[in-house]
């Protein structure tokens, strides 16, 4: 992190913010430990920059032992991002921020937004939050999220394609490769698996720089019953991807 902003400094750009995803989604769901994001704000802070929390992918519940996916780390964000799960379909986003850091834009800069504040979608999105608190989805988050991960590893157990678990809440990543010793990956049997769980009625998607994790972020409104599903559709498809 140091380094990072020392070479950008040192080639003429001046870093302004710190912009991390909790869980690094993208790039195959890495969650834990639990607070490893946190030297990194503390040097970006050192540095004058500010921290930005992206809660796209770990906010909402998601993660599970939190409501959003920065308090895993014990870090405080400056600015908060949200997006997608916030109107669960209905377009909308939002940004969170302190005052003091807003308070400048807002002084003297001239803002506008076609579709800003949106009552339609400022309703869909309130509708989210009472929905995750009335029907306790954070501690379903956390439950069943706990029973599915448990699920993986003995899937992992049995078939020699999955390298690694990874996951947090009802976020997971399983990485696929064709040798766990060297871990290399396996991408071509991740997309076709991708594929066949679609076929089974179970809708996934791969991520990661090598293509070779299976990023699977089942509905909150899960039950058992469809983690038992899911469960045996991924064990049927790594099974016929071994044949």
């Amino acid at each position: 992190m140091q380094n990072g902003i020392a070479d950008l400094r040192a080639h003429g750009v001046k870093p302004a913010a710190l912009l991390l995803d909790g869980i690094f989604a993208s790039d195959g769901v890495f969650a834990d430990p639990a607070g490893f994001l946190a030297e990194a704000v503390a040097v970006a802070r050192s540095e004058g920059l500010l921290y930005i929390a992206d809660e796209v992918q770990s906010g909402f519940a998601r993660t599970g032992a939190t409501m959003w996916g920065f308090q895993r780390h014990a870090v405080q964000p400056d600015i908060v991002t949200l997006g997608k799960p916030m109107g669960n379909g209905q377009p909308i986003a939002g940004v969170v921020a302190r005052a003091e850091v807003i308070e400048s834009f807002g002084r003297s800069v001239r803002y506008f937004n076609t579709f800003g504040g949106n009552p339609v979608s400022c309703a869909a999105a309130k509708a989210v939050l009472d929905v995750i608190q009335e029907e306790g989805l954070q501690q379903r988050s956390a439950e069943l999220g706990g029973y599915l991960l448990q699920g993986f590893r003995r899937l992992a157990e049995r078939h020699e394609l999955i390298g690694d678990v990874r996951g947090a809440g009802m976020f997971f990543g399983i990485e696929l490769v064709s040798n766990r010793e060297t871990k290399e990956p396996a991408a071509l049997v991740t997309r076709y698996i991708v594929n066949d769980l679609r076929e089974r009625g179970v809708l996934i998607s791969a991520a990661g720089p090598r293509e070779n994790i299976l990023k699977i972020r089942p509905l909150l409104a899960f039950k058992k019953k469809h983690a038992d599903l899911m469960l045996d559709a991924l064990d049927q498809a790594l099974g016929v991807s071994m044949n």
